[in-house]
């Protein structure tokens, strides 16, 4: 017995020993690991061979500049990136840190996925940490509320503004440098004007003439955005603008078939489903819409979800004077509709109407978002200045859910007078609601995320679409479309008004995720559906 007591003790001890020295599964790196497969890589190249040396060249050099709006986003998004990778002793946190510029998961309402960190601060890295909202109204400086200032403190403590040229005034002169250095090589005057004169903004926080510039450029092969742009990453108050920078190439032949809408916006401007005095405001016509593909993302519109759309300047003098520009970059918005939204469609969309479901049908409603920017309200009509400012912190969600439902308004709209006849229009409506569910796996915390809420909240108010006991959504088209039209008039409406208090009451009652939503995009993600996409990108992705 007493031997038997013994073997059996050798053996637990051996056994145990066996299991210490058997490597256990590490919690982060396997939800890292899990975290990194919500990403679907696509590779940005297309051919270049029918640019010339010196475009091709241009491109190389624009990659650079591209690279310095990356470091400053980084700065403006958290602060130092190798500080903060050496306090990550995960490589797969690490991995996922570069995705989502900090250690907070933008997919997951900017929470901390690295340990020892709190959830990301509203203010990110534009203001100090300790500032209070009060503090800051409080504060008598003209320029606080500038998008090309930084907030900070001086050596007794008193908040200063720090215009964006003097906080990052090496990397801009680097920036400048090499965008002038493009400018020698540039065939093409509108390019060289637009480069030259975006130089100059950089160095001095003048972007208006570049942003004209920019406008006037309708004839090159290559494209640029490159600067502080949108104000999305300050959540606290929604004022200062972040770096980025997009390099793209012009798909001829898709663009040449948007020429035609540009004329016929002032007059669907007037037509928009609300009283006069809310629609005065012409949009400019000496605009331009084109489709791209895309060769390289750098700083904010890299970070998390990906951009598939552009709609710019944002500056509302030049939208009524020349309207802005709506830059739809394909390869990345065929990789989401393919990779992720039809499959999508294939759970949650009921079986009879997946028919609908078209990349037509969604490069349409994508275009007309971004035209939707541009028109509507841009100023007050209650004398409180710019609907931006009025509505301060809510203003983007809210403007988001309006370029979403007017884009979709404007389509049926160009449908009815027979101006898009690929298709028919219950294909945008379908394939516009089933989009829904692809983008709010962003989340809520996002503009766009919390105009998806405050737009299917008011479908489901409307009957819109019903939700069948297999688990599928049916689209009712007649109740849809008269919810986009009130919704749009109540948008519209409040933005005219500037009214702040009915901003705040809408957005937090409807701006949030319903169980039912969550239950459905939880079954969504339990088939490992990557949620967005992720880059490979470069100079030697493209042969340069």
């Amino acid at each position: 017995m007493k031997k038997t007591i013994q073997l059996a003790l050798a053996a637990m001890i051996v056994f145990m020993s066996f299991q210490s020295c058997t490597p256990q599964p590490d919690p982060l790196t396997e939800d890292m690991k899990e975290r990194l497969a919500n990403f679907e890589e696509v590779t940005l190249t297309t051919d270049l061979s029918w640019l010339s040396e010196n475009e091709r060249e241009i491109i190389s050099i624009l990659m650079e500049a591209a690279q310095i709006m990356d470091d400053i986003f980084w700065m403006q998004s958290y602060g130092d990136k190798e500080e903060l990778f050496e306090k990550i002793d995960n490589e797969y946190a690490v991995e996922y840190a570069k995705i989502h510029y900090g250690p907070w998961d933008r997919l997951d309402a900017n929470k901390a996925f690295v340990p020892g960190f709190d959830d990301k601060p509203l203010s990110a890295n534009f203001y100090p940490q300790d500032m209070t909202r009060e503090e800051f109204e409080a504060w008598d400086e003209p320029t606080k509320t500038s998008l090309y200032t930084l907030i900070r403190r001086d050596d007794e403590g008193n908040l200063v503004a720090l215009p964006y040229s003097e906080a990052y005034k090496e990397h801009h002169e680097e920036a400048a440098r090499l965008l002038r250095k493009a400018a020698e090589l540039a065939e093409d005057p509108g390019l060289k004007n637009y480069l030259e004169a975006r130089a100059v903004a950089l160095l001095t926080d003048e972007y208006q003439p570049s942003d004209y510039a920019w406008m006037a450029m309708k004839e090159s092969n290559i494209d640029f955005v490159v600067g502080p742009i949108e104000n999305y990453e300050d959540r606290l108050f929604g004022y200062k603008a972040a770096h980025e920078a997009f390099i793209l190439v012009k798909d001829l032949e898709w663009s040449a078939q948007l020429e035609k809408f540009n004329a016929m916006l002032p007059q669907l401007q007037a037509g928009l489903p609300v009283a006069p005095e809310y629609k005065t405001e012409e949009p400019g016509t000496d605009a331009d819409m084109n489709v791209y593909y895309a060769l390289y993302y750098a700083g904010d519109c890299n970070a998390g979800s990906k951009t598939i759309a552009i709609n710019l300047p944002n500056d509302p003098e030049i939208h009524l004077s020349v309207g802005s520009r709506k830059l739809q970059l394909k390869n990345s918005m065929k990789a989401k509709f393919d990779k992720i939204l039809v499959p999508i469609t294939d759970i949650l969309i009921d079986e009879s109407q997946r028919q609908y479901i078209t990349f037509d049908a969604f490069f349409e409603n994508t275009t007309f978002h971004e035209v939707s920017h541009g028109m509507g309200v841009k100023n007050t009509i209650t004398g409180k200045g710019p609907a931006r400012e009025a509505l301060r912190e809510y203003y983007s969600a809210i403007e988001e859910a309006k370029a979403d439902i007017m884009g979709l308004y404007l389509v049926t709209q160009l449908y009815e007078m027979g101006e898009i006849t690929s298709g028919e229009v219950m294909n945008n409506y379908v394939t516009f609601f089933s989009g829904i569910f692809r983008s709010s796996r962003f989340g809520a915390s996002s503009a766009h995320g919390r105009a998806n809420m405050l737009n299917m909240k008011y479908f489901a108010d409307n009957d819109a679409f019903v939700y069948q006991d297999n688990g599928t959504y049916k689209v009712n088209f007649e109740e849809m479309k008269a919810a986009v039209g009130t919704l749009l008039e109540k948008i519209l409406v409040i933005q005219g008004d500037g009214d702040y208090e009915a901003a705040k009451e809408w957005v937090e009652a409807d701006g949030v995720m319903t169980d039912q939503l969550r239950s459905d995009l939880d079954k969504v993600n339990a088939t490992g559906l990557p949620i967005d996409i992720v880059f490979k990108q470069g100079k030697d992705v493209l042969g340069l």
